[in-house]
């Protein structure tokens, strides 16, 4: 088993799963400081086979695949930053996009086909998904900077009429990216699924809500706001929270994430499958930032109007069909999962 991107926040967690499990596994990563920080401690069990690499750089897969072939890849190297990918594109381009094809490419050079590769993909995808206002379901175009500086919100129907978000589904929802970041997250998906239909493989893309808990990079600013939110609130400072404060997510712990990645890789796809992977329960960013100041007892959240290009208004999923297809099933809620991630920052010393 090879893991891309697997010294970071998920994929350490999945190597120690698959290492319990009895896989042998092993991680490439290039240990970017921007999530690692200057000084990058691996938390991978010691019977991981490490190679420090960059999926961009040919040369770097070819060594790892003389040395080791999987019999699958769970590919994780990614850039995630949804705003910073509006300024840093070729970045994003570069590690999502061409990363990915470098992959492929290393391995039609070896000579191998992995049984399965997973591809761990984001609900960005599906940018704004599907709106309904009465009878009619609409696909909003992204909102623009003129709009969200208006403080115009939500996205509405026919004559102005009043819409609801509706949640996003693999077999249902058509993908429309409303960022960069979600661009490439896409890409990927196609140029998987491409390679894997041409080599009589297996592919298996996981849409992955926004996922939380310990692990999580505290000092990357540009993902993990639910571990911002930790951080600041057991600094005791007042969370600010953006637009009106009614940005809806579907925040998913890690562990559920892991058990949903094994259970692919345990089972994997007989043909293509394409699963959203969330906890099934939507939760506005006003009310994440009032669990977290009662669990902290921090001052009350300010809600500041402030934006962010390229956000999307709500992003939450059906995963009953995954539970159908994998057997898998969310099993923590958000104030359980809140709480082993404010134990886990606090032991870190990283308040204030």
């Amino acid at each position: 088993m090879l893991i891309t991107g697997g010294a970071g926040f998920i994929g350490s967690a999945l190597a120690h799963r698959l290492v319990e499990a009895g896989y042998e596994v092993a991680v490439v990563d290039v240990l970017h400081p921007q999530v690692h920080g200057d000084h990058a401690t691996l938390e991978l069990p010691s019977a991981v086979r490490f190679f420090t690499g960059d999926v961009t750089h040919a040369p770097d897969l070819d060594a790892v695949l003389r040395l080791f072939r999987p019999d699958q890849i769970v590919h994780l190297a990614a850039e995630t930053g949804t705003a910073q990918s509006l300024s840093e594109a070729t970045r994003h381009g570069s590690v999502n996009v061409v990363g990915t094809t470098q992959l492929l490419d290393a391995l039609s050079r070896a000579g191998h086909v992995p049984d399965q590769l997973v591809l761990a993909s984001s609900r960005a995808v599906y940018g704004e998904g599907a709106w309904q206002a009465g009878t009619e379901i609409f696909y909003p175009r992204p909102r623009s900077h003129a709009q969200l500086a208006a403080g115009s919100w939500d996205p509405t129907g026919a004559d102005c009429a009043p819409a609801v978000p509706l949640p996003s589904s693999t077999a249902e929802t058509q993908p429309r990216p409303t960022n960069i970041y979600a661009a490439t997250k896409l890409a990927q998906e196609h140029l998987l699924a491409a390679w894997t239909a041409a080599h009589d493989t297996n592919l298996s893309v996981l849409r992955l809500q926004n996922v939380y808990g310990p692990g999580q990079s505290l000092t990357n600013s540009y993902t993990g706001i639910v571990a911002l939110f930790g951080r600041l609130a057991l600094a005791k400072q007042a969370l600010e929270v953006y637009e009106d404060g009614r940005i809806l997510r579907d925040f998913v712990y890690i562990d559920d994430v892991v058990e949903a990645l094994y259970s692919a890789i345990y089972e994997p796809a007989a043909t293509l499958r394409c699963l959203d992977i969330g906890s099934g329960v939507p939760t506005t960013i006003h009310e994440l930032a009032q669990k977290m100041a009662i669990l902290c007892d921090a001052p009350e959240p300010v809600v500041v109007g402030k934006f962010r290009d390229g956000d999307v208004r709500a992003a939450r999923c059906d995963v009953e069909p995954t539970i159908k297809e994998l057997g898998w099933r969310p099993k923590w809620g958000l104030e359980d999962g809140l709480r082993a991630l404010l134990d886990w920052i606090g032991g870190q010393g990283a308040t204030g």
